[in-house]
């Protein structure tokens, strides 16, 4: 069963989700600290380009299915004009302002 975004438990990762499912990529930049890093499979990559990449230029978009860990970690249906739909897991680091310095994706 999927979990409506507007009642993801923490306010950062609810915008998160939102921002890629509303392909809004100023508000998704907005959302990340300076210096934030990402992994995709374990592999640490360029934020910037993955995320022009693997979201914005191939319509992302997150189904969550579940979320643990006070909401910073979901797994989801991820789907993209690239790769279709793969079932992911999503890892948050949200620091005491509320953005996002880092996030760790990969499938489940």
């Amino acid at each position: 069963m999927t979990i409506q975004t507007t009642r993801l438990s923490d306010p950062a990762v609810r915008a998160f989700v939102a921002a890629v499912n509303n392909h809004d990529r100023e508000s998704f930049m907005a959302l990340l600290a300076p210096g934030a890093t990402m992994t995709d499979d374990g592999s640490d990559r360029d934020l910037d380009d993955w995320v022009d990449r693997e979201i914005f230029s191939s319509h992302g978009h997150m189904e969550v299915d579940n979320e643990s860990n006070g909401g910073r970690s979901l797994i989801a249906r991820y789907s993209n004009d690239t790769w279709g739909e793969m079932r992911t897991r999503w890892s948050f680091t949200v620091d005491d302002d509320g953005r996002i310095t880092r996030f760790e994706t990969g499938q489940a």
